[in-house]
Parts: structure tokens; C-alpha cells; sequence
């Protein structure tokens, strides 16, 4: 699981709150997280993988939603195997890791390990949620046409940028003066938890708006792109407006119990005695939804594909296949079965009308595909609902 506590366990004079969750069954949580992980990991490669007897998804063109997508699966597999990497060390070593208590010990790998593993952990979950961020600015500037694959290079620069400045600030303020010394007060932690839990934060509170403007700029587009809002053009509004709540519904379900336990952690930190009877329940509370992290967190990588993707089966294909590249085929077909007819054949006023819709709808049907890429009946009623299908 991905959690600050990581890194605070790292200090020898950790906090009661800290050493609390993270000295319950270490065995049984460490267990959970590498089987956790285990299956996401599994299952999330399986999803990405290509299918046999399903053809590769035809986009009017390269979309940087898509690269998005892809990329934030990415940042939850190598989180993953971050989560796998440490478990697995925590449980085949035990001695190697009691060495992270002692205060003026002389070895190092301990520690280095321990700060190590806790900065991939979190480095890589804190880029995923950038990553969320940026495909909700980019599917609003999408619909609104002012996005292209030329903003990847800016949403890499943001992403990996931000997320790389928030940890080394965050551990450097936690660790500061050295690792010996650090949790010596809440001076040193709060900064830390701030840098975390801000991107986290920032999809909860920003991608729901930014999900709700798109939506219903989306509805705008289908609208004006022929004047009338029929049964079909209504469902693809639906499903898009499903995609998005479905992403920030698994978000939710597995991140909550992250807010949860660090403030019911936070609430024991301010007590003089944890250990008190009539904080019995507080303790249990915090100690239980840090099992539930350890399952939820690391299958956000498998359920993220079902909400991007849906189920896409198990059959996969393994052999390599050469795509056709959109636009060659749209002009191969084009040539080739004179399926449209060419612009040439038209010289007046009402071929430029026409030829000025059918380009803004062509835009439009982009920024639709795109929003709804992976939904395969989406993409089919937009293109027979669209004036080139329909012959214009």
C-alpha cells in the first residue's frame, strides 16, 4: 500500500501512532499487500494485452487521452511491484529490517532500503495521480478542441516534474537534519503528509468538476453538430458521463480508507498516551482500515482498466501484428472504393457549406472517440450517426 507511514517507519524514534499500525501482524499485512498486488498486477497486464479476434481500436487519429490512460496503468504496475518488492523483503528478512530501529547503528542498507522502497512506492502512486489530473484537464480541453498530442509533452513535464519535486521536498523536510533525528516533532512530519496527500486531495476535490464541465460541453457538441439530440447521440453523453464517474468511483473506493486511517492516526498522535481504554476504538478503527489499504491500494491498477476499458477477456494475442496506421487506411479505402465522393467533383456554394459541416462534424466525432475510446458500441453509433457514415 502507498502510504507516508512508509517513510515515517523509517526513522528509529518514530512516532506512537507509526509504530502502532506498522508493528500489528506485520506478517498477515505484508501477506495481504504482495497477494493484493499479486492479482492487480496480473490482472491489469492481462487487461492491456492485445485479444484475439478483437481488432485493434480505429481513432480518427493518435489521441493523448489514450497515451494517458496507458501511462497511468503503468504507474500502477511499478507501483505494484514496488509494493511486492518491499513486502517480500519485510517477510523473507525480519532481521534485516529490526535494523531500521537502531538509533546508532553502523549499517546503512537498513535504512537505505526502507527510504528507498517507501520513495518508489510513493513516488510512483503520486505520478498516477497527476497522471488522473491530466487526463481530466485534457478530456475538457479535448471537447473544447484545444488539446492535441503537442500537450503530452507538457502534461510529461507537469506530472513527473511535480510528483518528483513533492517526495524529494517531503522526505528531505521529514529527514532533516539526518534520518536519526527526524520525527523529532510535527515540524517534520506535517510537511511530509502535505506533499503526499496533495495530488491525492486534488483529484478528489478538481477532477469531479472538471469530469461535469466536460460532460456537458460534450452534450453542447452533439447537439450542434446536426441541430438535433437524438436517442443515440444522448446514450454516448450517458456512457462518457458513466466512464468518468466509474473512474472517480474507484478512485474513491480505493483512497478513502487512506484519509481515513491518517486522520484517526493524526487524532492519536494528539493524545499523551495512545494506549488509554477509552481510545480502544479509535486504535481498532486505524488499525483495521490499514488492512483494508493494503487490499484496495494496490488493486487500483486492475480496476482502473475495467472502468477505462471494461472487461476486455482472457484470450489473449501474442502474436506481433502490423496496425494500419488510421489515416492510411481511411485514404487507401477512400481511393480505392471511392466510398465518398471527391471533393473535387464540387464547385459550388453548397458544396462548401457542406464540405465546412462535414469537416466540423469530422472535429467533433474526434472529440467524442476519444472521450469514449475502448467502448466499442460508442465508437460504432458515433460513426454511423456521423454525416460522413452517412454519406455527406
Amino acid at each position: 500500500m502507498a502510504s507516508p507511514r512508509l517513510e515515517t517507519y523509517c526513522c528509529p524514534n518514530r512516532d506512537a501512532a507509526t509504530q502502532l499500525v506498522m508493528s500489528f501482524q506485520p506478517e498477515v499485512f505484508c501477506g495481504v499487500c504482495i497477494g493484493s498486488a499479486s492479482i492487480s498486477l496480473t490482472l491489469t497486464i492481462l487487461q492491456l494485452l492485445p485479444k484475439k479476434g478483437q481488432s485493434p481500436r480505429k481513432m480518427p487519429k493518435a489521441s493523448s487521452s489514450s497515451t494517458i490512460l496507458l501511462l497511468i496503468s503503468i504507474c500502477d504496475i511499478l507501483g505494484g511491484l514496488g509494493m511486492i518488492f518491499r513486502s517480500s523483503v519485510w517477510l523473507g528478512f525480519p532481521g534485516f529490517i529490526a535494523n531500521i530501529s537502531v538509533v546508532n547503528g553502523t549499517d546503512v542498507w537498513p535504512s537505505t532500503f526502507c527510504v528507498g522502497s517507501a520513495m518508489w512506492i510513493q513516488l510512483l502512486y503520486s505520478a498516477g495521480f497527476w497522471w488522473l489530473f491530466c487526463y481530466a484537464v485534457d478530456s475538457y480541453l479535448v471537447v473544447r478542441r484545444s488539446a492535441g498530442l503537442s500537450t503530452i509533452v507538457l502534461y510529461h513535464m507537469m506530472t513527473w516534474g511535480l510528483a518528483v519535486l513533492l517526495c524529494v521536498e517531503g522526505i528531505a523536510l521529514l529527514y532533516y537534519p539526518s534520518i536519526s533525528s527526524c520525527e523529532n516533532g510535527l515540524e517534520h512530519a506535517i510537511p511530509h503528509y502535505v506533499t503526499t496527500y496533495a495530488p491525492l486531495l486534488l483529484v478528489l476535490v478538481v477532477n469531479p468538476i472538471l469530469f461535469r464541465r466536460t460532460v456537458s460541453a460534450v452534450a453542447s457538441l452533439l447537439k450542434g453538430r446536426q441541430g438535433i439530440y437524438t436517442e443515440n447521440e444522448r446514450r454516448l453523453g450517458t456512457e462518457i458521463q458513466m466512464r468518468f464517474f466509474k473512474i472517480m468511483l474507484v478512485f474513491v473506493i480505493c483512497w478513502s480508507s487512506n484519509i481515513i486511517n491518517e486522520t484517526l492516526l493524526f487524532y492519536l498522535e494528539m493524545q499523551p498516551d495512545i494506549n488509554e481504554t477509552p481510545l480502544k476504538n479509535i486504535r481498532s478503527a486505524a488499525l483495521i482500515t490499514w488492512i483494508i489499504m493494503g487490499v484496495l491500494n494496490p488493486m487500483q491498477g486492475f480496476l482502473f482498466t475495467l472502468a477505462f476499458y471494461g472487461w476486455t477477456g482472457w484470450k489473449v494475442d501474442l502474436k506481433w501484428r502490423k496496425r494500419e496506421i488510421p489515416w492510411e487506411s481511411m485514404s487507401s479505402s477512400t481511393a480505392g472504393e471511392n466510398a465518398y465522393p471527391s471533393p473535387v467533383n464540387y464547385q459550388s456554394n453548397i458544396h462548401d457549406s457542406k464540405k465546412i459541416s462535414t469537416t466540423d462534424s469530422q472535429q467533433t466525432d474526434e472529440a467524442i472517440s476519444m472521450l469514449s475510446e475502448g467502448n466499442t458500441s460508442s465508437d460504432e453509433r458515433l460513426t454511423r450517426s456521423s454525416p460522413i457514415y452517412q454519406g455527406w
